[in-house]
């Protein structure tokens, strides 16, 4: 399997306008430039723009705890073994409070042991969401007795949304800014 990054950064002085515009756009509203998986989405403004907007509200404002937020992004990168989205939300889930032995079983692909009743119900909900493309009634429940069902809600939209932006760097082959973060071992297939 080659390696070899499809799609990496737009050099600007081949940016349409339209792109330039977006990425403007994007500077404005994150306060960096566009890398990662918006480097990728360039490629079509308008998906980027969409896209962005979409996470500014699921990475900074859902209703779940900050460190409960983080888990399910990294159950997410875990279940697509994308490394660039373990290596950044790693850092952010240690920088939130989540404990680095669940961090650590989530890259092993196992059920951490001790984990606080809301991480749990994320976990066990997030885990099911991706193996059975659903989740069974008991798991709903408890995942609606800790987050009510705006937080089932964004349960399911950070899933989604962190397995479409997985999807993105994966097909375009984003290498990881490990910075210092061990990365994923491949899952057997």
């Amino acid at each position: 399997m080659t390696t070899n990054e499809r799609m990496g950064q737009v050099a600007e002085r081949e940016m349409t306008d339209e792109q330039k515009a977006a990425a403007e756009e994007f500077k404005v509203r994150r306060g960096y430039a566009v890398h990662g998986p918006f480097a990728v989405m360039l490629r079509s403004p308008e998906v980027m723009l969409r896209a962005t907007a979409m996470g500014d509200y699921l990475r900074f404002r859902n209703v779940l705890p900050k460190r409960v937020s983080e888990m399910v992004i990294l159950v997410t990168a875990r279940e697509w073994t994308q490394q660039f989205e373990w290596s950044y939300h790693y850092k952010y889930a240690m920088e939130a409070g989540l404990d680095r032995e669940i961090a650590d079983a989530i890259a092993d692909g196992r059920r951490p042991e001790a984990m606080a009743e809301d991480e749990a119900a994320a976990y066990d909900f997030s885990i099911e969401l991706h193996h059975r493309k659903s989740v069974s009634d008991a798991t709903y429940a408890k995942a609606l007795a800790q987050f009510g069902e705006r937080g089932i809600i964004d349960l399911v939209g950070l899933s989604g949304y962190y397995g479409f932006l997985a999807m993105m760097l994966n097909v375009a082959r984003t290498p990881a800014d490990a910075g210092g973060v061990k990365l994923l071992e491949r899952f057997p297939i």
